[in-house]
């Protein structure tokens, strides 16, 4: 959690000083009553009137108040906790580790109402700049210190990941469309990656259902030791015993292959470990401090991605955080298409195109941020919601 300092004692000093002030103005009172009584000439001193008390900041709707107005104190909530399982258990309970993880833990809380906002009939850039504007207002963006993680991914259908609407885009949510949402936050370069999964559609409820259960089986498997690709195998498990009916066809729900769930680093969101989501011989061992992004996709169609347009996402640019094309025209820059080509060939800036299973396919997505603290895990990006 991030502290910062506190302003509870100020506080506490000026309701002492006030209950003082009341006090004195009690006996004062007292003592000019006694003299009318005696004398009938005295004057009565005026009531000192009490400071109104600070209301406290509520969040507005949609949020846009930073949420250090909110949390005065520094103090932000937890994400969910989870202990850990079988070997690890220990941890739990080992006061060294819990004292060492109070010394350590500084981790920001991040949270959104996308999925209450998003409606058929709304644009991408709109949703994008929905998402995008919140999670600037609560961080208080800041350059570099704070702000938008990485480009709000909107991926409709078949494309599964990495889609951003770019200026001049004039995609229109539709009532049959599924739709990923992967946004992030960032404080201090600490990203905080989630993704979730909306349709308007009954027919799509259990592929929605197998890959929302198959991240929280990554996450309820992951855990300091744990190998990389035993941890895909569980989530492979899960995700393939669901199946979808698609006009009096069943389907069986396919983890995507060549995507993955990822490690993150400072300002890296790629921290070069990967959860891939079938089962594999990968005997990488996830450890205490690790950051993962448990992320998994599930489809109707082949289970495999290929990159299916000439849409280009970047990865290094301001700092080492992904942008796009928007964020670009957002700050004024024209004219730059040609130097970022050049700058693509060149292997200097990375290009991330929309990722889309066969056409038809729907794909869906889920995703949560985890952190292996040394007594327990915490689900940082866990809400009410999902």
């Amino acid at each position: 959690m991030i502290t910062k300092p506190k302003e509870m004692h100020a506080t506490a000093t000026e309701d002492e000083e006030l209950a003082g002030h009341h006090e004195e103005a009690d006996s004062d009172e007292g003592a000019v009553e006694g003299s009318v009584n005696a004398g009938g000439d005295a004057k009565k001193k005026k009531k000192k009137k009490k400071k109104p008390k600070k209301k406290r900041v509520e969040q507005s709707d949609p949020p846009r108040v930073g949420l250090s107005k909110i949390f005065t104190d520094g103090i932000y909530p937890e994400g969910e906790v989870q202990p850990y399982k079988n070997d690890n258990a220990w941890r739990t309970t080992s006061e060294e580790k819990r004292y060492l993880e109070k010394m350590a833990l500084e981790d920001p809380e991040c949270d959104s109402t996308a999925r209450k906002y998003i409606r058929p009939g709304q644009s991408l850039t709109e949703i994008a700049e929905y998402i995008e504007n919140g999670t600037r207002a609560l961080v208080e963006e800041n350059g570099l210190e704070c702000g938008v993680g990485f480009p709000t991914g909107l991926s409709l259908n078949n494309c599964a990941a990495h889609f951003t609407p770019n200026a001049g885009d004039t995609t229109i949510l539709q009532s049959g469309d599924v739709l990923k949402v992967d946004f992030g936050v960032h404080v201090k370069g600490r990203i905080l990656d989630s993704a979730f999964t909306l349709t308007w559609e009954p027919t799509y409820d259990k592929l929605v259902e197998a890959v929302r259960a198959a991240t929280d089986t990554g996450v309820r498997e992951a855990g300091i030791d744990v190998r990389l690709g035993e941890l895909a195998g569980y989530i492979q498990e899960t995700m393939e015993s669901y199946e979808v009916e698609i006009k009096g066809k069943m389907l069986p729900v396919k983890p995507i292959e060549n995507l993955s769930g990822h490690s993150i680093g400072a300002y890296q969101i790629h921290g070069g470990k990967s959860v891939l989501l079938v089962k594999n011989e990968d005997p990488t061992k996830m450890e205490e401090g690790d950051y993962f992004a448990i992320e998994t996709f599930g489809s109707t169609g082949r289970g495999r991605v290929v990159d299916s347009s000439l849409l280009r996402t970047i990865t290094t640019n301001f700092g080492t955080l992904p942008f796009c094309r928007r964020y670009l025209d957002r700050i004024g820059e024209s004219k730059y298409l040609l130097a970022l080509n050049h700058l693509v060939q060149q292997g200097i800036v990375q290009d991330y195109p929309p990722l889309c299973d066969a056409i038809g396919s729907m794909t869906a997505q889920f995703e949560h941020t985890i952190l292996l603290r040394p007594t327990v895990k915490e689900v940082v990006s866990r809400g009410d919601d999902y």
